[in-house]
């Protein structure tokens, strides 16, 4: 990829920054791909919602109040710099929601550093040569959809694994959790086990009967 600089006919390559989540699969992209590009990893999410309180406006449509996961300040301030200098970037967390959440958040912080960089989404399902460049091939935008469906969930989770764990601390007993999912769960399971202990066996019979007329046979 080129570009010109100014008035200056003489072509200036753009370097690339390619950002993945773990460092093991940079090292592996980066002998891949080779000169003109810089791999670097986010070691997973980067920015979230702080574990010290709620941060969920309940009054602003539960908008979540997000921070820079804590121990990442480093690895965020260096993704940042290495964007700075690269005149490309490609997003290429997981191919799921919470990646797809990865991206958004890190290409919002890029580009409020840096507007008018040039910021794209791939991704690929398998760390071959072949995959990596047909990814490449086929760069877009990071998927909104998924983005929101990842935030509804995270912020379903904290509305009630925050409110209703403490509240098991503070009745059942110290260390219990409740959450969206395995609380229904445990519902559905206890409702079953109830059933179970009320059942009162009853004697029953089953009967089968066989009537021929003529050739035919009915049961």
């Amino acid at each position: 990829m080129a570009g010109f600089l100014g008035d200056c006919r003489m072509p200036v390559k753009i370097h690339t920054l390619l950002v993945v989540e773990s460092p093991a699969k940079a090292k592996t992209i980066e002998r891949y791909l080779g000169p003109g590009y810089t791999v670097a990893a986010s070691m997973g999410h980067l920015i979230d919602l702080p574990k010290s309180r709620l941060a969920i406006d309940v009054d602003d449509d539960f908008e979540p109040e997000y921070i820079t996961v804590r121990g990442k300040a480093k690895i965020l301030k260096n993704l940042l710099s290495l964007a700075k200098k690269a005149g490309h970037v490609l997003l290429a967390s997981d191919n799921d929601r919470e990646g797809e959440a990865i991206s958004y958040h890190l290409r919002n912080a890029m580009l409020k550093k840096e507007p008018s960089l040039k910021i794209e989404r791939i991704v690929f399902n398998e760390i071959t040569p072949s995959a990596i460049q047909e990814s490449l091939k086929s760069a877009g935008e990071v998927e909104l959809t998924k983005v929101d469906a990842q935030k509804a969930r995270r912020v379903l989770d904290r509305l009630v694994g925050y409110n209703l764990s403490p509240l098991l601390w503070k009745k059942v007993k110290n260390g219990l959790s409740a959450g969206r999912v395995q609380s229904v769960a445990l519902r559905l399971i206890c409702d079953r086990e109830a059933e179970v202990e009320s059942f009162i066996a009853e004697e029953y019979w089953t009967l089968e009967a066989e009537f021929k007329k003529g050739r035919s046979v009915f049961r």
